[in-house]
């Protein structure tokens, strides 16, 4: 289908800006995300509707942690990403546009999707694996028909969305885990070809549009992992975004083509967790590690565990009506 958030310009050019790229694409080619072609000075979406993954998730998967703990999310994606990871761990659909120049998925409408989330008893729908933006015509015509079903949309992104096109998918939009890679400038056009301010700018009007957010950082040795990198991003989350907006550090394993790295090691990840509690902020959990209190929740009042999580099941729950049951101290996030 024709592409949304474009202009047209001279010698059958147009101007993109669905994402924080604006990429001028000529005639016959694709922007950077490889899935948006100039088709005779227009811009058309190659992935409209044609879905390469569908999967029932725990929500925690995603991870979203203060979001209907324990529910299920319908999950979807297209093929294609606007970044161009050194270490995604879905490059064989993120990437495959751009690798090897094929657009591959199966026709599924959005009505159907919205069906078989409501088939499957989810409680919300997910656009991830690969990046929701580069997919937007399709997340936003599913996310108007689950809300009306009463179903709750997700984003799962890299941050680097259009303002336009954010703003416009705000009221379907509930609650979004956006990955903060790292803190410098050099780590985004290295590693992602990308931009940091890009990123902290989507974060802030995430915020301002008042949608659920939060946010992960992939631990990597020796490319974002110094205390003081890791500080700044805590201080960013604190400052702008908000004290009790969740961070999730979480470790990496070598992939794709950044296997220079060894894993992240555990220490390494706990160094993560106290220093985001060092800078103020109340809920910072550990991932794709074996740890269940740093993957659980706890009042940021009486410090006791209001929610644990083993993997993604959640053994307890002591929240009732977005409040501690313990001291009645209000959680933030979406609980019912």
């Amino acid at each position: 289908m024709e592409a949304r958030y474009y202009k047209k310009l001279d010698n059958k050019k147009v101007k993109c800006f669905l994402c924080r790229h604006n990429c001028v694409i000529s005639e016959g080619h694709t922007g950077v995300c490889a899935v948006r072609k100039n088709i005779d000075g227009n811009l058309v979406a190659l992935t409209y509707q044609r879905c390469i993954a569908k999967h029932v998730d725990p929500i925690e998967k995603k991870p979203l942690f203060h979001v209907l703990p324990g529910t299920t999310s319908y999950s979807i994606a297209t093929v294609g990403c606007n970044f161009k990871c050194s270490h995604c761990q879905n490059y064989e659909i993120s990437q495959l546009p751009r690798d090897e120049d094929i657009i591959l998925g199966e026709i599924y409408p959005p009505e159907d999707v919205v069906n078989d989330a409501l088939y499957y008893h989810c409680k919300s729908i997910s656009y991830t694996y690969t990046e929701p933006t580069i997919y937007f015509e399709y997340a936003f015509d599913t996310s108007v028909i689950a809300k009306t079903k009463g179903l709750k949309n997700i984003f799962v992104t890299n941050g680097y969305t259009g303002e336009e096109a954010l703003s416009d998918i705000a009221p379907y939009l509930d609650a979004a885990n956006v990955d903060l890679k790292a803190f410098t400038e050099e780590f985004y056009k290295k590693v992602c070809g990308a931009t940091l301010n890009g990123v902290l700018e989507t974060l802030k009007l995430y915020k301002k549009l008042g949608i659920w957010i939060e946010v992960t950082t992939l631990i990597i040795p020796g490319y974002n992992d110094k205390e003081e990198e890791l500080r700044d991003i805590a201080k960013f989350i604190k400052t702008e975004l908000g004290d009790y907006v969740p961070w999730h550090v979480t470790a990496f394993y070598p992939t794709y083509k950044l296997t220079d790295a060894p894993r992240t090691p555990v220490s390494k990840l706990k160094r993560a967790s106290e220093i985001g509690k060092e800078e103020g902020l109340k809920f910072v959990y550990t991932g794709n590690i074996f740890d269940s209190d740093g993957e659980s929740t706890f009042c940021p009042k009486c410090d006791k565990k209001i929610v644990e999580r083993v993997g993604f099941r959640i053994k307890n729950m002591a929240i009732k009506d977005g409040k501690c049951t313990h001291c009645n101290e209000m959680i933030p996030g979406i609980w019912n």
